[in-house]
């Protein structure tokens, strides 16, 4: 758990860690006569004490709530997943008050709140490495004071409502309304180079049903189309992190055209794709749709833990050997493989075989009373859910009961820990395959240069996967989160006027 930090092993380490932490400083705005802002992103140059900071992060979060969200708490409950913002390596300036106080923010379509520490902020150590909002030195501040907070499953960002302007580049939003942190405990935001989080979402998901700053961009008239666009680049060599437009799009950055897809569920800009290929070969998991959203607000993608073991296995990522797995595999693949043979429904395979849902026949319950019984039956339910999509995806190839049963035992050594990279083999990096979404009715391809992060060269070189797995139940779920690795390859358009998202091949 995340919630004390007392040893001076601890602090040690956290010290070290932020003394490490690199980061590219140069950013730059531009105010357009046609309308458009250009924001510059500044780019985190990836290390290994970042990346170690990172998984630090990652292996220590606590206990979460209901399979790995956190709750909006503004008096109309939401769910959305936790972001890995310690992974989000763009990021930008802006300013709030009158004189200008200054603060670097993370441009996230994943949530839709402005927040930055307080000055009022004594108890968190998060808030002396950060800047923080002074209310008495700005004569546009105005008090709110109606109360805030972010629950996360290690703990809560925690503060309250003020009112001020907020300085975007040129642009100027008058008597924006913001959440200044009073509490931001753990290690969450201590490692992290930004000081607060700037929601590019919509106001469906925004706490205390606050208006956004892109909407009151828009209603005020600062911005001449409802859009906004993003460039990342993804060359390390270049100082350049990328660019954020407000009110239009560069052309410059990508090539040809986008394709749209509509907005399905306001909140996130969440849509629907098609199926996902490996190597060209269908999974089968998205043949009648999945949902996903296009996320600024982490460099990572997620998807389902069955998928993502997919991918594993074919780029050789190091997963961890699930006994249960095994287990499922060993005792029920033959029955289940049966079952999916005379047309079973998918969904119902694991229930029919008495995997899923409690069956009081099974005599568990009288005997493990302490709980157990629970989570083991929770455990080999999720496996065998897996393992059915396994099995499907090879019944659709055609191949044989015996290399379908042995496909599926071979992915059980490469189901990976949730929210957690898993190691790969640098040197087979160009050899790794090609990852295609659909969208739009279009193929969008991810090559391993897009989705592998490399750190250092040579023998002293790591190498992880930028795919993650993170199970989100209905009704958000099944959803993919497509993060920087996707948005990199692809400049990606947010059309607020149209409730639409474009993609096309970045320039």
């Amino acid at each position: 758990m995340i919630g004390k930090m007392g040893t001076r092993f601890q602090s040690f380490w956290l010290l070290f860690l932020l003394s490490c932490l690199i980061f590219i400083s140069a950013t730059s705005s531009e105010q357009k006569g046609d309308g458009t802002l250009r924001i510059g992103l500044k780019k985190r140059k990836l290390n290994r004490a970042n990346r170690l900071a990172s998984q630090l992060f990652l292996k220590n979060r606590g206990s979460w709530s209901s399979k790995g969200f956190f709750h909006l708490n503004d008096g109309n409950s939401d769910t959305v997943p936790l972001k890995n913002y310690l992974d989000a390596q763009y990021y930008g300036d802006i300013t709030i008050g009158t004189p200008p106080q200054k603060f670097t923010a993370i441009f996230d379509t994943g949530s839709s709140n402005l927040w930055m520490p307080s000055s009022k902020c004594y108890l968190s150590v998060a808030c002396y490495f950060h800047s923080k909002y002074t209310a008495s030195e700005s004569s546009t501040y105005k008090k709110n004071g109606k109360p805030a907070s972010i629950r996360y499953g290690t703990g809560a960002i925690s503060g309250y409502f003020s009112n001020d302007d907020v300085k975007i580049g040129d642009l100027v939003i008058k008597d924006q309304e913001f959440i200044e942190a009073t509490n931001e405990p753990g290690i969450t935001f201590l490692v992290a180079k930004f000081d607060g989080i700037l929601g590019l979402g919509f106001k469906e998901i925004a706490v205390g049903n606050s208006t956004p700053v892109w909407y009151n961009m828009v209603e005020k008239g600062l911005v001449k189309e409802q859009i906004f666009s993003f460039w990342l680049n993804r060359n390390p060599q270049d100082q350049e992190g990328g660019e954020i437009v407000f009110g239009g799009v560069d052309p410059k950055h990508f090539k040809g055209e986008h394709t749209y897809v509509p907005v399905t569920r306001k909140g996130y800009w969440q849509f629907d794709m098609g199926d996902l290929q490996i190597a060209g070969k269908p999974t089968g998991y998205c043949s009648k749709g999945c949902s996903a959203i296009a996320d600024s607000g982490t460099s990572l993608l997620t998807g389902p833990t069955s998928v993502i073991t997919m991918i594993n296995h074919a780029i050789g990522a190091v997963g961890v050997a699930s006994k249960e797995c095994k287990t499922v595999i060993g005792q029920y693949g033959k029955t289940m493989l049966n079952s999916l043979l005379s047309q079973a429904d998918p969904r119902k395979v694991c229930s029919q075989i008495g995997l899923c849902g409690f069956d009081q026949r099974m005599g568990i319950k009288s005997v493990l009373d302490d709980g157990t019984s629970d989570l083991i039956n929770e455990a080999m339910c999720s496996v065998c859910e897996m393992a059915t999509v396994w099995m499907q995806s090879e019944l659709n190839q055609n191949e044989t009961q015996e290399r379908i049963l042995s496909y599926a035992a071979e992915l059980c050594d490469h189901i990976p820990s949730p929210n957690q990279q898993s190691a790969v083999n640098c040197e087979k990096v160009s050899s790794m395959p090609i990852v295609t979404f659909t969208i739009g009715g279009k193929p969008f391809d991810l090559s391993p240069q897009d989705y592998i992060f490399k750190i250092g060269d040579g023998v002293q070189s790591q190498c992880t996967s930028g795919f993650t797995a993170m199970d989100i139940p209905p009704p958000r779920g099944p959803l993919w989160i497509l993060g920087d690795i996707f948005m990199g390859p692809y400049h990606t358009v947010f059309d607020y006027g149209k409730a639409r998202v474009g993609f096309a091949k970045s320039a």
